[in-house]
Parts: structure tokens; sequence; C-alpha cells
């Protein structure tokens, strides 16, 4: 997580994944191989009028020495199966706009549309 969420130190990543578990039913997979995290998926159930009740994956990284095996494929096919047994029929996802290789990942290996822009304000 550490490779996606650079801006974060251990200490207020471990707060927030209890934060977000609490009081947003925040959820992670980890995919391992050989007993190491090659990949890790957050993701949270939500009900808007938009979507109406779906699975919003708040992060999704693999490891970069081991990109392209596959990994993070597993694990969105691992929460579009859990989706399926939620009684959810969508999963989204936001992808920061210099990812390139996640967009075309998203769209052309996982079948993916594009639906909006998120667009955020910060203080």
């Amino acid at each position: 997580m550490r490779q996606l969420r650079t801006h974060l130190s251990e200490e207020s990543y471990l707060a927030l994944v209890l934060e977000a578990q609490e009081t947003m039913n925040y959820r992670q997979h980890a995919l391992l191989i050989d007993g190491r995290m090659v990949s890790i998926i957050g993701w949270m159930p939500m009900t808007t009028l938009y979507y109406g009740q779906y699975i919003w994956v708040c992060d999704l990284v693999t490891d970069t020495a081991v990109r392209s095996n596959g990994y993070g494929e597993k694990l969105l096919e691992f929460t579009h199966e859990l989706a399926v047994e939620m009684g959810y029929g969508t999963v989204a996802l936001s992808s920061g706009l210099q990812r390139l290789e996640a967009h075309r990942f998203y769209e052309e290996k996982m079948g993916y549309e594009k639906a909006s822009y998120v667009f955020k304000w910060e203080r």
C-alpha cells in the first residue's frame, strides 16, 4: 500500500484504516504468493442514487516488482464475486489522471468503462 499511498506514514495509514473499518465498513484483501504480499485491494459497500448498491474500490495496488502477472486482476475478480454474493451489480473505482497504465488495465483487461470524472475540493 505504501507504493500507492506514498503520502501516508505507517501510523496515519493504520489510523485511517481503523477509522474507515469502524465507520464505513472498509475492508482489505491481499494476495499472497509464497507468503509475500504482492497485491492489495481496499473496498467498501456503498449506496448512492446513481449506482444503487455497489462496491467502491478505494485502493488497489500491485507491487511494482511483480506487476503484469495478473495479481491485480485476481483481486478485482474476487471483488466482482463479492459484489455478486452481496447482491450488488456494480463495482466502481476512480484512478488518478496520471495513471495511464492503470486506466488501460481497467478498460482493456477488466472491461471497465469510464463513467464520469471525479472532482475534488480541498481547503
